[in-house]
């Protein structure tokens, strides 16, 4: 039975601009790109300041710091997405937070209406394991109270689902709000 759902937060319940600057700066150089997407890595496991970052690829792109930090940080909350996680699941579900981050955004981007549905957060930086790592999925069904088998982890990246799956979760791959709530309901309803 399906006790938690976890959710993602850049691409997920917030938008995600950060891939959108990369792929408008570096999709002509995949080398660069890959340069890019590896500092994002290392920003995300907590080992290179959010700010260098900028600096690095701002200079990479040819662009100013303050125009990367303007088009980077424009994240914004999925207002229906979370309209729907209060009005339908948190009555129903555990719910959970579970984001590859460099810092903890979640204070710039969400109000604290919004923080409140979730019982728990687990930001890459703070816990030392990145998603696919199966690590990361067991240490969020933990701070949910919660096995692996009794989660749904709903993110917009193919490697973190797949990491779900393997570490024993249900999982769907998000791409936009309208076939999240059925997919949920063949999820949920298939595991009672």
């Amino acid at each position: 039975m399906i006790k938690a759902i976890i959710f993602d937060c850049f691409g997920v319940l917030a938008t995600d601009e950060l891939l959108p600057f990369l792929h408008q700066h570096f999709d002509k150089d995949p080398a660069r790109l890959q340069k890019a997407m590896d500092m994002c890595r290392q920003v995300d496991a907590g080992s290179l300041d959010y700010d260098g970052y900028i600096a690095a690829i701002a200079a990479m792109a040819g662009v100013s710091e303050r125009i990367a930090h303007q088009q980077i940080d424009a994240n914004a909350p999925d207002v229906r997405l979370f309209a729907y996680i209060q009005d339908v699941l948190r009555p129903r579900y555990r719910l959970g937070l579970l984001s590859n981050a460099g810092r903890n955004w979640l204070n710039d981007i969400f109000t604290s209406d919004q923080l409140a549905l979730f019982d728990a957060t687990q930001l890459s930086y703070e816990a030392g394991v990145l998603k696919p790592e199966p690590r990361a999925y067991t240490l969020m069904a933990e701070r949910l109270r919660v096995e692996r088998h009794e989660c749904v982890l709903v993110d917009d990246q193919e490697r973190y689902v797949a990491g779900a799956q393997a570490a024993g979760m249900q999982a769907i791959l998000y791409r936009q709000f309208e076939p999240l709530p059925r997919e949920l309901e063949v999820i949920c309803s298939g595991s009672t």
